[in-house]
């Protein structure tokens, strides 16, 4: 009888605690949806479909190419045999969840790339780059990590994927951005920028918090096993409060750092600064939101936003690179702030070692995503494949590379066109049943 309770309980635990992972799943996957209103929001309305387009084949292709390949190659790469690399596609139920848990995580870095090379990439590149990245460039930073390799063994903290996922997907789409050149018209002769307004600032900001609501998935998410056998205390869970609210402080810092920063800077609270700062708070204190409390998540939180502008000023007006959608003040600079930061605001103390460790991990990872992409792309650029004519950049890539238009209504009219006076102007003449419309515009 005892023996048939004790595995009864273990099917309960097994069951509650993969019900708890799958949930935590599907709400980062949600973050894609996230990631499509933010981008779409950001770049011109000629060019929304395309942008959308990349999203949907970043998680299609993309955890595809990861189920295959990619999850054997961070075990590969973390020393395993090429048998147990792999033995998760034929591993059962809790092998399976375990890589799909993954697989959101790498989708994530994935995805962030599309925002940068917004506007003028041709989708076969983008898509190319994307199975690279899913197949061998995240894998080869997990292998180094999470999966045990040789920054785990030196003790590198990077609780949910400040610097794994956000910082080495910023960095990717600093370096595409940088391989692949600037939209047409976004700087002058003289070097200073013209701003590119996108077409959507409420599809910005409903993106960034369908974000940030799937971060909760990210963190708390991380903070797996709820239960375990053999007592009464919560396994892993235990922390789980701490790491929802080091997760909510350093959003909300986040977001009043850009604006105060921003405020400073033109006199004016920037909308858009004040969703990417929230955002850039979340991916700052995403690293180390398991081992901090909530001074360290306001501070992590507070800079993490603070820096926003400044660096993305700094990649315009400096560098000259034009990263459309802000993913690596976002994503890159925010996520190895969080990481090199993390021995200041650690629960256990400041440690030197730790210190060095945390800059060592940054650096590899920084190094790695930037050589990796930077072959893709400039393998792709040589080849011509990289970016659309100025004929297709000019004209939409929704049109050249998809044959759409997002936004018919408000493109050239379709049906007889009339005067002020309701005369029209084709030549025409108006019957009961004709269709026919004074808008003018440019879908652009």
């Amino acid at each position: 009888m005892d023996a048939f309770l004790q595995t009864d309980l273990s099917a309960v635990v097994e069951g509650i605690n993969a019900v708890w992972v799958l949930t935590v799943t599907f709400l980062i996957f949600f973050m894609h949806a996230g990631f499509a209103m933010l981008e779409a929001g950001q770049v011109r309305s000629k060019n929304v479909a395309n942008q959308l387009t990349k999203n949907l084949l970043t998680w299609s292709i993309g955890v595809i190419v990861f189920f295959l390949v990619g999850a054997g190659v961070s075990n590969l790469v973390a020393g395993a045999g090429f048998a147990d690399s792999f033995a998760y596609m034929n591993g059962g139920s809790a092998a399976w969840i375990d890589w799909l848990f993954g697989a959101v995580f790498a989708m994530t870095a994935a995805t962030i790339v599309s925002g940068a090379v917004a506007g003028r990439a041709k989708l076969r590149a983008y898509v190319t780059y994307t199975v690279l990245l899913a197949a061998v460039i995240y894998p080869v930073v997990v292998g180094f990590t999470w999966a045990g390799g040789f920054l785990d063994a030196m003790g590198f903290h990077d609780f949910a994927g400040g610097m794994i996922v956000h910082g080495m997907g910023g960095i990717a789409g600093l370096t595409a951005a940088w391989v692949i050149g600037p939209r047409m018209d976004r700087f002058n002769d003289d070097g200073t920028a013209n701003v590119i307004p996108g077409h959507s600032l409420t599809f910005a900001v409903l993106g960034t918090l369908i974000l940030a609501f799937g971060w909760y998935g990210f963190n708390v998410g991380t903070a797996a096993a709820p239960l375990a056998e053999g007592g009464s205390e919560l396994a892993d869970f235990a922390y789980v409060g701490r790491v929802a609210l080091v997760t909510t402080l350093g959003m909300a810092a986040g977001a009043i750092g850009a604006a105060g920063v921003a405020l400073l800077k033109t006199g004016k609270v920037d909308t858009l600064y004040v969703a990417n700062g929230l955002l850039a708070g979340l991916v700052g204190i995403t690293g180390v939101a398991d081992a901090i409390v909530w001074p360290g998540a306001l501070a992590l939180g507070l800079l993490a936003g603070a820096q926003l502008p400044l660096v993305f000023e700094f990649v315009e007006k400096r560098l000259r690179i034009d990263d459309v959608c802000a993913v690596f003040p976002v994503h890159g600079s925010a996520g190895i702030m969080g990481v090199v930061l993390f021995p200041f605001f650690a629960v256990d103390g400041f440690s030197v070692g730790q210190l060095v460790t945390q800059v060592v991990g940054a650096g590899v990872i920084a190094i790695w995503t930037v050589a990796a992409t930077a072959l893709v792309f400039g393998g792709i650029r040589v080849l011509g494949e990289a970016r659309v004519t100025p004929e297709h950049e000019r004209e939409g890539l929704d049109t050249s590379e998809h044959g759409v238009d997002t936004y018919p209504e408000f493109g050239q009219p379709e049906g007889p066109v009339t005067d002020a006076a309701g005369v029209r102007t084709d030549g025409g003449v108006i019957g009961a049943s004709d269709e026919y419309s004074t808008a003018e515009g440019e879908n652009e």
